[in-house]
Order: C-alpha cells, then structure tokens, then sequence
C-alpha cells in the first residue's frame, strides 16, 4: 500500500487535508457539541497520529526520484536552522497559546494572551514545522521529499492562516487586540514596535530543552531514518 509517489501524495493530502477539514468550523463545531472538546480533542489527535505513520511509511518506501542534483550547498540548512525551528516547537508547546487547539481560556479576561513566544511570533509550532519543512525540502532534493515536506510546508503556513481567520470569527473583538500586537512571521511584530520581546516569559529552561532536544535527535537521526543529521 505506501510502495509508489502516489501512495505517498494520497497519504500527504489526506493527512493536510483532514488537519484543514476536522478544524473548520462546520465539521468541529457540531461534532464538539455532540461529543465535548475534549473527546474531539483526543480522537482527532489518534486520527492524525495515525496518517502521520502512513505518511512516513510511504515517505520511507517512495522511489528515490532526484529533482535537482547538487544538493551540498543546501546539506548545511537543517543543521544551522533546526534548531530554531526546534525552539518555536518548544516554545509553542509549553506556552500558553490561544492559537493552539483546546486553548481558547488563553483569551481570559485579565490575562496576558501574548506572553514569552508570542512576543516573536503567535504560530511557534507552526512556525518550526514550517522552517522544519523547508529547510529538508531544499536538502534533499528528490520528488518523494518534496511531497512530504512540501506538503508539511503548506500546513504549516496554510495552518497559520486558517487559525487566525477561525478564531477571529470565534472570538470577534477580543480576538483584535492578539492580531495588533503579534505577528504570524517570526519577529515581524518586534520590528515593528507592536510588541516587546519577553525574556521571562520564555525562560531559560526552554533554551536548554531545545539544546537536549537537538542532540538527541542528532544522536537518533541515523538510527531512525538512515542518514546522519550532521553531513560529512
């Protein structure tokens, strides 16, 4: 079943496409009302596990097709750039964050919404799957990689988009206030003086997280997909 390109592009587009369908609002507003939050919440979690592992088995049984030859110049990329891609991750997994699913008492009336990440950016995650995406894209070079990676790319960025519009409907005024003073591109709201960086609310400990991370998955990533992270 994952032998081919098009196994590969069928398992990409269901897995994007389920991420954009079961979060717009006509598909996950009746179905929180009838089951919870929470139920929905776990199940869609298991449903995108799921075709995540069929994506990366049929990633790991595509053709090697190559697209452009010389891919040296681009080999240093995920070296140099994953770990800030990592940081966003962290950061936007250990930070409250209104545009994260399940999230939405982050816009509590008497709390600060935009606090620690948000300051840089208010899609951390989203952010480092996209830089994630990219920068493996451009290393690798060959069809099946720029199914998979393109693919994440559009989540990533598409994601962004379709969060920011969702909870503008949901949440209307309050909604406002989160769009002035952040960004959805890294650091855009900073420069433009809309935001103040927030050293305490991002800590310390998230910087050496990130660090254990990114050596960590320098140590596994032979193991685990079959090429070293560090090219030699």
């Amino acid at each position: 079943m994952t032998g081919g390109l098009e196994h590969l592009f069928a398992a990409l587009v269901t897995f994007v496409g389920g991420h954009f369908l079961l979060s717009s609002a006509p598909v996950r507003t009746p179905l929180v009302r009838q089951f919870g939050e929470k139920v929905f919440l776990t199940y869609y979690g298991l449903a995108m596990m799921a075709l995540f592992v069929w994506v990366l088995l049929a990633y790991g049984d595509a053709p090697f097709e190559v697209l452009w030859g010389d891919v040296t110049v681009f080999q240093w990329l995920p070296v140099v750039v994953m770990p800030v891609a990592l940081f966003f991750a962290v950061c936007g997994l250990t930070t409250p964050n209104p545009t994260m699913a399940g999230s939405s008492d982050a816009l509590t009336a008497g709390r600060d919404p935009t606090q620690g990440i948000m300051r840089i950016t208010r899609h951390p995650f989203l952010n480092g799957v996209a830089l994630w995406a990219l920068v493996h894209l451009l290393a690798n070079g060959d069809t099946a990689s720029l199914i998979l990676f393109g693919g994440l790319l559009v989540l990533g960025v598409g994601g962004m988009w379709h969060i920011d519009k969702k909870k503008e409907a949901q949440h209307g005024a309050e909604w406002g206030p989160v769009l002035l003073t952040t960004s959805a591109v890294p650091f855009r709201a900073l420069m433009q003086k809309r935001a103040t960086f927030d050293w305490p609310g991002i800590g310390w400990w998230r910087v050496a997280a990130t660090v254990v991370l990114y050596l960590v998955i320098l140590w596994g990533h032979p193991l685990l997909v079959g090429v070293p992270a560090w090219p030699g």
